[in-house]
């Protein structure tokens, strides 16, 4: 499967490895490949059955979509990387350090937190679930993703979105639900080492500051900067902003 996932690879300098959240896609990273590319080789895959990869099997658990991530690495003979996650995807590269702690140079956890089950979201993963049976694929994705805009469907860069659940399954839909809600990251936060970035958008509706206070509280070397004005895609509403903030971290 590894050879079909779809990876876009960008620049030439140190990697940098960045993992896109639930119903995201490779192409919701393209405000960030365009910059980031210019100092860093960037690699940003479409996880099996999201965006490009979207004709793949999807995972129902955290450690995959990260042993995943691993291998699409090692396939590029890359031995050390920075690494950014957003939301879902923070909690694959929060396991990705667990299951493979000296890989990672860097780290930058965005729109993320360290409970699978996402106490203070918007809603509880199960009625997600239950609405996605209910509603399908589509109005169930539109919905969520009105979400993480201040300005709902009306903002600029909703359109990315909305390419990213274009194919989705039902199946992977369902399965990044199952797939969050059973996993725990809290109890490896002390053992994370890396300097790390936490960036988090103050207005989000998927994670609330309790989320990102808790990273920041337990993660010895990190640092939390809050986004005023922008919700769960920060790096969609506030780009130059988000942007220079990676950037000078990864200085």
């Amino acid at each position: 499967m590894l050879e079909n996932i779809y990876t876009d690879i960008v620049g030439d300098g140190y990697p940098l490895v960045l993992v896109h959240g639930y119903f995201g896609s490779s192409n919701m990273w393209c405000h960030q490949k365009k910059i980031f590319s210019k100092k860093f080789k960037v690699i940003a895959p479409s996880l099996p059955g999201y965006g490009e990869s979207y004709k793949l099997k999807s995972f129902d658990k955290i450690q995959d979509m990260a042993n995943t991530v691993i291998q699409i690495i090692k396939k590029q003979n890359i031995d050390k990387f920075h690494l950014m996650g957003h939301s879902m995807g923070g909690m694959i590269v929060q396991e990705i350090i667990k299951l493979a702690p000296n890989i990672v140079n860097k780290l930058i956890l965005f729109g993320t937190g360290s409970i699978g089950d996402i106490p203070g979201r918007f809603e509880p993963i199960d009625v997600s679930r239950e609405r996605l049976k209910k509603d399908g694929v589509k109005l169930t994705a539109n919905r969520i993703a009105k979400t993480w805009f201040v300005d709902g469907d009306k903002a600029k860069n909703f359109y990315l979105c909305e390419e990213a659940y274009q194919n989705i399954n039902q199946k992977t839909g369902d399965s990044g639900l199952v797939a969050m809600k059973n996993w725990r990251g809290i109890d490896n936060l002390r053992n994370i080492h890396q300097d790390t970035l936490i960036i988090w958008g103050d207005l989000d509706k998927a994670y609330n500051y309790e989320q990102v206070k808790t990273l920041n509280e337990n993660i010895p070397n990190s640092k939390l900067e809050i986004i005023k004005c922008c919700s769960h895609n920060a790096h969609l509403e506030k780009i130059d902003e988000f942007n220079n903030l990676v950037l000078n971290f990864l200085k």
